[in-house]
């Protein structure tokens, strides 16, 4: 179903994406840096989640957004499916400064945190939703915050791994506040997708991230 807030937002990640990739001065001028945050540049908090740190990056959140947002605007609303997103954004945000505050080079950029907490309130919302018709999505969450926590170790690439986790945090605690009922009827998947932010939280406390 053609909703118009879902285009409106993989525009602005496109337009705003491919600024970024032709223009270097306007892409380091507001991705994520943990040092002009720190100096007062709040907004690179929202707005290193609408640049991309290439193409293949841009397109796999996009199409992610694509097939998980229907099912957050529809079983819930327009106004929700908003609320989602930028919250998540912005949950994304404030843990990679939980996890990365003191390390004043520390940079990363996408839409994955925000897209993250989307994929998570849709599994909690639609438990049967199928990846490829054979992955549960249930399962591609937590494979993918497990992948996100082998992102954050290895730091191979400008990719925000950490803001993935803050968004599924978003994404989770704001769809169960929405509707608590998803607590009872879907327990099962309510627990499961708990399991890679429990085990996040862990490491963290034992000084292996």
């Amino acid at each position: 179903m053609f909703n118009i807030f879902l285009l409106g937002i993989i525009i602005a990640n496109v337009l705003i994406s491919f600024k970024g990739f032709k223009d270097q001065l306007f892409f380091r001028k507001y991705q994520f840096h943990v040092g002009s945050i720190r100096a007062g540049e709040q907004l690179r908090m929202v707005s290193s989640g609408f640049l991309h740190a290439d193409e293949l990056h841009l397109a796999f959140n996009m199409i992610t957004l694509f097939f998980f947002a229907p099912y957050v605007y529809e079983y819930l609303n327009n106004f929700s499916f908003l609320l989602v997103y930028f919250a998540s954004l912005i949950f994304g945000s404030l843990l990679t400064m939980v996890f990365h505050g003191n390390e004043y080079s520390y940079r990363a950029v996408g839409a994955s945190g925000a897209v993250t907490g989307i994929v998570y309130s849709a599994i909690l919302l639609e438990p049967r939703i199928m990846i490829y018709r054979f992955i549960p999505g249930y399962l591609f969450g937590i494979l993918y915050l497990l992948y996100s926590i082998y992102g954050m170790k290895s730091r191979t690439d400008n990719i925000g791994h950490t803001a993935h986790f803050g968004g599924a945090i978003g994404g989770y605690a704001i769809t169960l506040i929405k509707d608590p009922a998803l607590i009872q009827e879907n327990t099962f998947e309510v627990i499961l997708l708990a399991i890679p932010i429990i085990i996040l939280f862990v490491m963290a406390r034992m000084g292996k991230l």
